[in-house]
């Protein structure tokens, strides 16, 4: 008898996350019913993509992030790890981190689709504060993960999603739910990556804290020791663990925001490219150009020819302005 009520109640779990999972995908759907592209919603952070074909893996940079791949799947590469992210799968990015990502299982038929819900790291540190940590204090952990979305992380997201069909109730239940999304993933495995972030003081909160630095101050030199004093530690542990938390050193980290920054200004606001490589701090522009190079597969002036193209086909470095999933929040 009770083995017979447990069969019904786990084949009754099975069905509600199946439901939710139709739910989020129709939702995609319906914010994008011309195929590939990203859409905001009315929600303030939250956004839904889609995409109809694979790609080759793309150089972008993650901004706090959750994001639940509704269908179809795709490839996340940080440092030397790749991750496949599936249909069901939630991934998380707790720092502004480079990366490179593509779309593996896409088609017309059966298109890549996923929402985000950018994360707020001044939340997560108060969330921390107060919600039990699962393991160790202050660990330094990567800044990205994925896993399997549990039942409850669904759930808190179906019911975001459907405040878009409420207006009257979405000023008083957005806030609210987005907070329940940040408990959550602070509580269950997600926090591994996550708390050790948000958790004043902990050794991946000062790094967080030099990657919020670099972010400023990447057109300027920078001494990796002046850096590790302001986060405190000695310079062999700074960089250890810098490159613990985002896969790559501190150099390469503020390489990556130079070379993004100066594909932007190449691309919309048309500079030249010795103007865009000296406004992003480099010295020399064939440096800049052997840099450029080595990250997006091509030299800078071939990436703004191909800018102005009409988009035909799968490219094997794609320009900038064929969004890919999940772009506004991977800047």
């Amino acid at each position: 008898m009770k083995q017979a009520q447990k069969s019904t109640g786990a084949g009754q779990g099975r069905l509600r996350t199946r439901a939710c999972w139709d739910m989020l995908r129709e939702a995609v759907l319906r914010a994008l019913p011309g195929g590939s592209g990203s859409c905001s919603s009315s929600i303030e952070g939250l956004e839904f993509h889609s995409q109809t074909c694979p790609a080759d893996p793309w150089p972008r940079f993650y901004s706090p992030v959750a994001i639940l791949v509704a269908q179809g799947a795709k490839s996340v590469r940080i440092g030397t790890q790749e991750t496949l992210c599936g249909q069901g799968v939630c991934f998380i990015c707790g720092v502004d981190m480079p990366a490179a990502s593509c779309a593996l299982q896409a088609s017309a038929e059966k298109p890549y689709l996923s929402l985000s819900l950018r994360l707020d790291p001044v939340l997560l540190g108060s969330l921390a504060s107060v919600i039990p940590p699962a393991g160790g204090r202050g660990r330094c952990a990567c800044g990205a993960m994925a896993q399997e979305a549990g039942e409850d992380l669904l759930d808190a997201f179906v019911r975001l999603v459907r405040l878009e069909a409420r207006p009257d109730l979405l000023p008083a239940l957005s806030a609210p739910v987005q907070q329940e999304i940040h408990a959550l993933l602070l509580a269950g495995p997600f926090g591994e990556s996550l708390r050790p972030l948000a958790a004043t003081g902990t050794l991946a909160n000062r790094i967080a804290d030099a990657i919020g630095w670099l972010k400023t101050h990447y057109t300027q030199p920078f001494d990796i020791r002046g850096l590790a004093d302001l986060s405190c530690m000695a310079r062999s542990t700074f960089h250890k663990h810098f490159k613990a938390v985002t896969a790559v050193s501190p150099l390469q980290y503020q390489k990556r925001l130079r070379l993004r920054e100066a594909r932007r200004l190449l691309m919309e606001e048309r500079c030249a490219v010795a103007q865009a490589a000296f406004a992003v701090g480099y010295e020399s522009s064939t440096q800049f150009i052997r840099e450029y190079k080595r990250l997006y597969g091509e030299p800078p002036r071939q990436s703004m020819r191909r800018f102005q193209e009409p988009f035909c086909g799968k490219p094997r470095h794609r320009p900038s302005k064929e969004k890919d999933s999940e772009e506004n929040h991977s800047r």
